[in-house]
């Protein structure tokens, strides 16, 4: 079954100007970033790549723990992204995924782990950016200290 998903944008002049964009639930402004030479209004490319692998990311590896029958006690995302831009070529490099997972019981940790490192392969973001992009992801898995 294929899924469609649009995007309407606008964009008001030339290079280091502003628009919008409108998809689904998420309407924003964009623009080039200020670190880029831009006004850096809004959001940008950068940024809504590493938040679509980040967001892929952090959903599929939720379903992964879920089917695994790991209870979370917590689960959050640090996410970092590396944009060269050398002789005004822009090129992204690498996307690195930190997640956080505190777990309800200690018996789960390692299998939590694996899961990690394979959510971050089954994302259907890492699977389209693969061979452009090097992701990665680098696991912090830990229980409920219960001694607290």
């Amino acid at each position: 079954m294929i899924h469609q998903f649009l995007l309407d944008a606008t964009w008001n002049g030339g290079r280091n100007s502003t628009g919008t964009i409108q998809t689904g639930n998420l309407s924003h402004s964009i623009s080039i970033p200020k670190e880029m030479g831009g006004p850096g209004i809004g959001t940008n490319p950068d940024e809504m790549l590493l938040g679509a692998a980040a967001t892929c990311f952090l959903i599929t590896y939720a379903a992964m723990l879920e089917r695994a029958q790991i209870e979370v006690e917590s689960l959050t995302l640090h996410a970092e992204a590396d944009v060269d831009v050398t002789n005004n070529i822009f090129e992204f490099r690498a996307i690195r995924h930190f997640p956080t997972v505190v777990l309800k019981e200690q018996n789960q940790l390692e299998k939590a782990e694996r899961l990690a490192f394979k959510a971050e392969s089954s994302c259907m973001i890492t699977k389209a950016v693969a061979g452009n992009v090097a992701v990665s992801v680098t696991p912090n898995v830990k229980a409920v200290d219960r001694d607290v």
